[in-house]
């Protein structure tokens, strides 16, 4: 392409999606942005980032979704940097960065194969102002499918660009860049082998090995960071929990659907309802193997004619966009930033076979037509992005709009619930958490928020219920712990409340909600000898955070002043008191050296023993408590706060065993 053919065109696109996306910089965090930004301690300090390329459980607070994406992690805790904090504008700024780049190198692969300057940015202009690629776009975490689809665009701009780069292998940076970001990317080879065969083999297929030769270099380079995949993903990441089957089932149709979004973008939508087939014997599941079949004879038909390869080699792209989503069962059968990657290759087939279309027409009223039906279908899909961007912008705004859409979709019910609740409105939000619940009966996040509302308005017995239903649901899920633990702490039942914070912090290390809750509850509840240690193990795991430095610096409360001096002649009961004083003064030296002096004017004296056992609790000293609580229980065996204070004793040194 020239580049006077090129300046001015590019500028005009890159204006136009400026533009187009300028409404979006202040959008919220989403959805999973929760997990693997807002709540991600790991984001917080940008000296992390060698450890993401080792440790991918620095990608997520939640196990199961702990992936191995370094270079899209090191970017997040670059933006946080930057923005001092979660500024959600340096985040979306940073993802429109690479977004606008893509564009480039999009163009620059276009005109190589269209050998059209103008038609060429129109392309990347399809694509980049397409209403579906605005989910990828806003949704930050959602920029691993942006970075991998770069790494796949400019690597094949820089091979079909510059042919001499090749013996050295430059046009793989890019590539291996998106290795590093999402697995997809690793159709590269596939990708390469049709671009070479179609436009650099003349479509021959004896020219195959040929082919494979000059795939060598890329096809080392995948299986390398296959390898790396494999081995550096934890074992507790799971990318669903589907019926296999059935998500295979789907997929013919899922890609039906999202051929239909390219050309009817009317239905976008950030939590599809749409479920697994049930079986391949349906008219869905049919009509998409027929669309996949429909759609393999295209690109074979397309091939056969040099004029058309462009738009073999679109379908191509399409196709084989879709297959990582397809081949491996995901939570959900289809999502919008799924078509980010496949509708490049459909931007491309589309604008070259109109406009091949075009050529063959002689009037050139019907041509200028076209042209201002091309410019006409920009201006509306900017309006529909824009409108996308809109919907965005606040958890409240794409929940609502999730529910219009998918009305049987419980999680999206449940999630502008939530967005209801988070704004005091739980009235409402409970009446679309009771309509989520019969559509996901043993969901316990939504279990949960019912706990949670409930509680905010006062109907403490259903609050209770629905929290223990949650953990009944998912034990070994720290959000179940966590949730109940905060909310027994508001009825000062600190020690059950403390009990769930561990089983929180055990659970999931890097949740800081739970760490900062359960140092506070250590506070409150004058456990010195358990606050220490967690405050130092939490600065070893984020050494800048600030709750965790002022427990790390706090000292406990002096004593405050002796009580009055005993009477001559002390009953155990003025003794025992005494002890008690002390003890609410956190003089626990003092309480247990009265409650021994209670012993000996009365020794049985169970409320002495107890009073042994909690200030020892209070001390950390869990053998000499569980000793002094025994001895209570052995008194008055239906004595039940020494029953708690002993439970609490052996729970404690249960705990730290296990630490050992």
């Amino acid at each position: 392409m020239r580049r006077s053919g090129t300046l001015l065109p590019g500028l005009a696109v890159l204006l136009a999606v400026t533009l187009t996306y300028s409404n979006h910089f202040q959008n919220a965090f989403q959805f999973d942005d929760f997990h693997s930004i807002t709540d991600n301690v790991f984001v917080r300090s940008v000296s992390n980032i060698p450890r993401f390329f080792a440790d991918a459980t620095t990608s997520s607070v939640y196990p199961t979704h702990q992936a191995w994406r370094p270079l899209v992690t090191t970017s997040l805790a670059v933006d946080y940097w930057l923005g001092k904090g979660y500024n959600p504008f340096y985040f979306h700024l940073s993802t429109f960065i690479w977004f606008l780049t893509l564009l480039l190198f999009a163009a620059a692969l276009f005109g190589s194969i269209l050998g059209d300057a103008l038609l060429a940015w129109f392309a990347a202009a399809l694509f980049g102002l397409h209403p579906a690629i605005a989910e990828t776009v806003n949704y930050i975490i959602q920029r691993a499918d942006l970075m991998s689809t770069w790494g796949l665009v400019a690597g094949l701009a820089l091979y079909a660009r510059f042919p001499a780069w090749r013996s050295r292998g430059l046009y793989l940076i890019p590539v291996a860049i998106g290795f590093l970001s999402k697995p997809p990317a690793l159709i590269f080879p596939a990708l390469l082998a049709a671009y070479i065969f179609l436009f650099e083999e003349d479509a021959t297929i004896a020219n195959w090995p040929r082919v494979l030769r000059r795939l060598i270099p890329s096809l080392v380079l995948t299986a390398l960071f296959l390898v790396l995949q494999s081995r550096l993903t934890p074992p507790a990441f799971s990318a669903g929990y589907l019926s296999a089957w059935r998500y295979l089932i789907t997929q013919p149709y899922v890609w039906f659907r999202y051929f239909v979004s390219f050309f009817l973008p009317f239905h976008l939508n950030a939590d599809s309802d749409l479920s697994p087939l049930a079986s391949v014997f349906t008219l869905e599941a049919a009509g998409g193997f027929v669309f996949v079949a429909a759609l393999l004879f295209s690109i074979r038909l397309a091939a056969r004619n040099k004029e058309s390869r462009p738009v073999a080699f679109g379908l191509a792209w399409f196709a084989l966009g879709l297959i990582p989503t397809s081949i491996f069962p995901l939570a959900e059968v289809e999502n919008d930033h799924r078509m980010f990657l496949p509708f490049v290759g459909l931007a491309l087939a589309v604008t070259s076979g109109v406009a091949s279309l075009a050529r063959r027409e002689p009037s050139r009223t019907i041509r200028s037509v076209l042209a201002a039906g091309a410019v006409c279908i920009l201006l509306l899909s900017a309006a529909g992005t824009r409108r996308r961007n809109e919907v965005w912008k606040t958890p409240e705004s794409l929940w609502y709009d999730v529910t219009v859409k998918s009305p049987a979709n419980g999680r999206g019910l449940m999630n502008y619930g939530l967005a209801r609740m988070s704004a005091g409105d739980f009235n409402t939000a409970l009446i679309y958490f009771e309509r989520a619940l019969p559509l996901t009966p043993n969901y316990p996040s939504l279990e949960i928020n019912l706990g949670i509302d409930y509680g905010a308005l006062g109907r403490d017995l259903d609050a209770e219920q629905h929290f223990r239903r949650a953990i009944q649901l998912a034990p070994g899920d720290a959000e179940t712990h966590f949730y109940y633990g905060r909310w027994l702490k508001t009825k000062a039942r600190d020690d059950q409340a403390i009990a769930e914070l561990q089983a929180a912090v055990a659970l999931n290390r890097a949740d800081m909600n739970a760490r900062d809750l359960l140092l506070q509850a250590y506070a409150d509840h004058g456990s010195w000898a358990l606050l220490k240690p967690l405050a130092n193990e939490t600065l070893q795991l984020a050494p800048n955070d600030p709750v965790a430095r002022r427990f790390a610096e706090m000292q406990p409360p002096p004593p405050q002043p002796a009580a009055p001096v005993l009477p001559p002649q002390p009953t155990p009961e003025t003794v025992l008191d005494a002890s008690l004083s002390a003890y609410q003064r956190h003089d626990y030296e003092g309480c247990i050296r009265l409650a021994q002096m209670a012993l000996k004017l009365r020794p049985n004296y169970a409320e002495a023993w107890n009073n042994i056992t909690a200030a020892n609790n209070s001390l950390g000293r869990w053998d000499e408590a569980i000793q002094a609580g025994r001895e209570a229980l052995r008194i008055r065996p239906d004595y039940q706060l020494a029953r708690n204070n002993l439970a609490w004793a052996e729970s404690q040194k249960q705990l730290a065993g296990r630490a050992r």
